[in-house]
């Protein structure tokens, strides 16, 4: 089977009847099981947690406690980045955990993943709740997910002398890895049982959540020092040349500093990464810069003799290209003065 992430289901058939404590509905509202990897038929969702962008430890081998006790307990993590969502949910106790793992290992290899890891009970630890009260330590906290009510973590502290787990990956077609780990505990002392399912997908965070807004006061400190000041408040969509309404406190603060320091004139120069065509990207920091000046002179009344729009692209970098957070230094706007 192609590793195709898009419309796809793992469908998971085994049913059962419901224990007599198990809650008779998903105590999640709203939430359904996530697109790639369904739940064990009969469990009911008892917690959630969604990361649109987000950093977790995946656990990728057996437990070992660490020599000075803070390492995290197992012979092997994978630190994974990217849209983080983790599901909860117990199932009936008249299901083993032996059954339900295996449920999830036959779908996701038919799914055309790679097992990266797992184990069962013995073979996760020599007393294997260390492997599982390291798991539970780990993943199952009631502050983290969104636990309606913490008794249904029970069936994780209960049955972790019997855990189940398994580490899987699935590679897209264009190299990035998608995560999948499932954790699967028995239904011991009248519990029921629990799974935990979290995946991680490569995603890039979003940029450009937080502006800085210098002040004209701030602008005309860093050009008197520098000759020049790097602006990170003028927005633009993607591939496009129109200032974004929020751009407005920026270009105030650019009219209030001209208003300000009337001999003073500007080059209004465009900045880029080196994402795409360079000849592409200095046709649109000229656009862009252009865009400026003529905001600058048809809204602020700012004489257009004393502003000069220039489009560089990405031949002045200030930050490295190959990291998003760098990419998003070098996307920028510089005042300079002529």
């Amino acid at each position: 089977m192609r590793n195709n992430l898009i419309g796809f289901l793992v469908s998971l058939t085994v049913t059962g009847a419901f224990a007599s404590d198990m809650p008779s509905k998903d105590m999640v509202p709203g939430v359904k099981d996530h697109p790639l990897l369904s739940r064990y038929t009969g469990s009911i969702m008892v917690a959630y947690l969604a990361k649109t962008y987000d950093e977790t430890d995946l656990v990728a081998g057996k437990f070992k406690q660490a020599a000075d006790g803070k390492a995290p307990p197992f012979e092997n993590m994978i630190h994974a980045k990217g849209k983080v969502t983790r599901l909860v949910y117990n199932y009936p106790e008249d299901r083993s955990s032996m059954e339900v793992m295996r449920n999830f290992r036959a779908a996701m290899q038919g799914a055309g993943m790679t097992i990266e890891f797992s184990c069962d009970k013995a073979s996760c630890a020599a007393s294997p709740d260390d492997f599982g009260g390291a798991v539970e330590s780990l993943k199952i906290d009631q502050n983290n997910e969104n636990w309606p009510e913490y008794s249904y973590a029970s069936p994780f502290n209960y049955g972790r002398f019997e855990p189940h787990y398994t580490l899987a990956s699935l590679k897209r077609p264009n190299g990035a890895v998608t995560y999948v780990a499932v954790y699967v505990v028995s239904p011991l002392s009248g519990q029921n049982g629990g799974t935990l399912i979290e995946i991680v997908e490569p995603t890039t965070m979003e940029t450009g959540r937080v502006s800085v807004n210098l002040t004209a006061g701030a602008m005309a400190e860093a050009i008197s020092a520098d000759g020049k000041v790097a602006l990170y408040g003028l927005y633009f969509d993607t591939d496009r040349a129109e200032l974004r309404p929020d751009s407005k406190p920026s270009l105030d603060e650019i009219a209030k500093l001209l208003h300000d320091n009337p001999k003073l004139n500007v080059y209004v120069v465009g900045h880029t990464d080196n994402q795409g065509s360079l000849a592409h990207n200095l046709d649109l920091a000229q656009r862009r810069s252009d865009s400026i000046v003529h905001a600058l002179t048809t809204d602020y009344k700012i004489n257009a003799s004393r502003l000069l729009a220039k489009g560089v692209a990405s031949f002045a970098p200030v930050a490295t290209n190959e990291t998003e957070a760098g990419r998003a230094r070098n996307r920028r706007v510089e005042l300079v003065r002529q």
